[in-house]
Parts: C-alpha cells; structure tokens; sequence
C-alpha cells in the first residue's frame, strides 16, 4: 500500500456501496479499480461462486482434465466474440493477460519487437512494465526487459514505426492512463491495415474497457476492427480475480509445443474464478446492462457539461468556475480542461475542498488516486454500470482557479503542478 493509506474499513459491499463496521455509506467511485461492473456482491455471481465452492474449487487447470466452468466459460465468450478469437487462456489478472500475450506473440511471428503506446498502461510485471512507455514508473526498475518500443497514440504518422521486425503492437481503444483519451476510429483502421500488412499481431488490451463498461461487451466493436489477441480481466470476473488473453487456434496452439506447456498457470482458469465469470457475463446479457450503460453514461457528463453553461457567467453556486471540455465514453469518462481550474470533492465527511486536504495531509498527498481514490480517480469517474449518473454527479464541482497545461489532463498532485508549488 501507500504509506498513508484512506484506511476505510469496509465491512461489507452492496452494489456501488461499501459500509464500514458503524454502518457509515462510501459510494465506491473508483469500482474495485474498474472491477465491480455488476456491483459489489451481485446475487447471481455470489450464487455461482457458492454453488462451484461446494463442487469442487482448484483442479490442475492445463487442460488435462475437463470440467464444465471453463468449457461453459468458454462457450459464453465465443457467443460474444467475433468467430477468429475461439481460443482462451485463462490468467489470473491482467498484467498475466499481457504478458502471455507476448510470449504468445513472439512465439508465433518468431520476433521479438513489441510496441506500445507512450503512457500506456498494460500491468506492473517487468514485460507489461517495459511497454508502459512512461520513466516515472519504470527508471526505478531498469533494466527492462528489452526489445520494447513506442509509438504516439491517435498519430497516424507513428505507425510506419511498425516493420517486419514488430512481433505485435499492445494497445488500448480508450488510453486509460494516458486520461482517458478516445481512440480514433480512422487510426484504428490504419493501424490494423499496417499490423496486416508487416505480418505482426495486433492485441487490444480491454482489461478496463470490455466486458461492458463502453456501451458494447467489447470495445472494438464500435471501431469495426478485430484484434489477432484480446486481453480482458478486471470486470470479467464479477469481483473475482480472472483474466485471458484471447485469439484464434492457429495462434494459441503454438504455445503447446516446442516446448510442450509453453505457457503456464497454476490458478489460471480456477473452477470457482471461472463459475463467477460466467455469472458475470449472464448479468450482462441478460439484464439489459449494456443498454443501461448508454443511458447512464450521460449522467456524470451532462452534470460537468452543465458547467459549461456558466462559463461565460464565471460562477457556479458562488464559486468560480472555468471547465473548456468533458470528453468520455459511456461509463468511462475523462475530464479535460484547459486554462484555469480546481475541482472540490464533496467527501462523505461534509464538504472539503482539494486545499483543505492537502494542508493537513500534504505528506499523504503525492498521489491523487491513491489520496482520493475512493471518490474519484484523477478526474476519471469509474462508476460501476449499475450506478445512476445522479449519484456519479454528487461527488464533485469546479470551484476554483489552477493553472495546468492545455494539453495534459489535470494531475494536481504532479510534480510539475503549479498547485503544489503555490502551497
């Protein structure tokens, strides 16, 4: 943990709610860290994960034996998936996801370049590290693992970079560490043209963005464009910790000679992970979610845009407001800005303003998602899918001025933040 954590004892979760030992409601903003797509504690995953428990909950999970929560599994995924991704390694978590994914890759192309995005994020193990293209996480933990470049995301003119020497190219439809940054759909388009073309794998990485959280059970549906590999985890397994990089069996069955195992899991694919995730996946289908993403998506940003409106008046319930632009998909939005503007988080003690905080608590404050988490996450809403957008639009307000620069999301707690240097 950080060493000053929020320290919220969480007795329990119900839906979008966490509740401490005194019965005290947390409205969890930041979801699990993108998890809780069905809610905390859904009836029907909890029912699953009952049931399975009782069966049996670990066999050795390489395919020797056959048991129905991975096969059932599987055959859910294959009704949601395009009919070239039939083939499932189950992992542990996303960061696993990935970094199957290229050895997958490198084993079948028989090259060694992987390229990634510049503040990408793709996990924390030394391979998913060493594509995040950001030093401040990676120079404390050099040397990476090698043969890792990147390219700029939405830049057409970076995609040349990628040659007959590139294994796959790993990236995101919605760059979520980059702020949130939607994916252009042209640039989409070229990129999987140019990943054909040189013979390299193309990986979606939809560990954050799939299993519902955009309006479509996947991401890449709105972008008219199959990946070779997909990696999804997080929401997938309804609380509980699952994952899989996912392609064709031309592609996956490489990894299972020369030398015979190629890639292994001990937990991957558990009975019991794999039991919830298929609960998680019914609830989606069958509960009109996907639908209700669309439709309560609009909420946290109707609430920023209303802001918009006062803009020209230069108040907001008294207080200065400066908000340019809100951008977002569905139940994933970024908040971008320009020029001058704050942000008071309404805490579930009452209101208190970012400079309250940070004057009583500045040791605790050098992260701004690890500080605020629970309430938002650097200005990213990470509402679950069942949340209604009046509830996400409780939580914060622009109050007043902060110099940041055009072209980044705002970070208060960077480094480089005017902010902090004021204080």
């Amino acid at each position: 943990t950080t060493p000053n954590p929020l320290a919220i004892e969480v007795d329990r979760a119900e839906g979008v709610y966490l509740y401490g030992p005194d019965g005290k409601e947390y409205m969890d903003m930041i979801s699990g860290i993108s998890v809780s797509n069905v809610g905390h504690c859904h009836p029907q995953v909890v029912q699953a994960l009952q049931e399975q428990s009782a069966k049996f909950m670990h066999l050795m999970v390489y395919g020797e034996y056959v048991y129905s929560p991975q096969t059932k599994l599987a055959e859910a995924l294959i009704e949601v998936l395009p009919e070239s991704l039939d083939n499932f390694y189950f992992t542990n978590s996303g960061t696993e996801a990935t970094e199957g994914a290229f050895k997958l890759a490198k084993r079948y192309t028989g090259r060694a370049e992987i390229i990634s995005c510049f503040q990408s994020y793709h996990g924390s193990t030394a391979g998913a590290l060493s594509a995040m293209g950001d030093e401040t996480y990676q120079t404390a933990f050099r040397p990476l693992v090698p043969g890792h470049s990147h390219i700029r995301y939405n830049t057409v003119e970076d995609l040349t970079n990628i040659t007959e020497s590139t294994a796959a190219v790993i990236i995101e439809l919605i760059s979520a560490e980059k702020g949130v940054v939607i994916g252009n759909y042209d640039y989409f388009q070229l990129l999987r043209k140019r990943c054909t073309e040189v013979g390299c794998l193309l990986i979606f990485d939809e560990i954050q963005t799939g299993c519902g959280r955009t309006g479509t059970m996947f991401a890449f549906e709105q972008y008219d464009v199959i990946p070779d590999i997909l990696l999804i985890g997080k929401g997938f397994g309804g609380g509980m910790p699952i994952a899989a990089f996912i392609a064709n069996k031309e592609v996956m069955r490489t990894l299972s000679f020369d030398p015979i195992l190629g890639h292994i899991s001990t937990y991957g694919g558990n009975a019991v992970c794999c039991a919830a995730a298929l609960a998680c996946l019914g609830v989606l289908k069958e509960n009109n979610l996907l639908t209700e993403v669309n439709v309560k998506g609009k909420g946290p940003a109707n609430l920023l845009a209303s802001f918009q409106s006062e803009k020209e008046k230069g108040t907001k319930n008294g207080d200065p407001v400066i908000l340019i632009n809100v951008k977002g998909e569905k139940l994933a939005l970024g908040h971008y800005f320009e020029g001058s503007i704050a942000v008071r988080v309404l805490s579930f003690d009452g209101e208190q303003t970012i400079e309250d905080i940070l004057k009583d608590k500045l040791e605790k404050a050098y992260s701004y998602r690890q500080q605020l988490g629970l309430v938002i996450d650097a200005l990213t809403f990470r509402d679950t899918v069942v949340a209604a957008g009046i509830e996400s639009g409780r939580t914060i307000r622009i109050v007043q001025q902060l110099s940041q620069p055009e072209d980044h999301p705002i970070n208060l707690f960077h480094p480089e933040s005017n902010y902090l240097k004021g204080l």
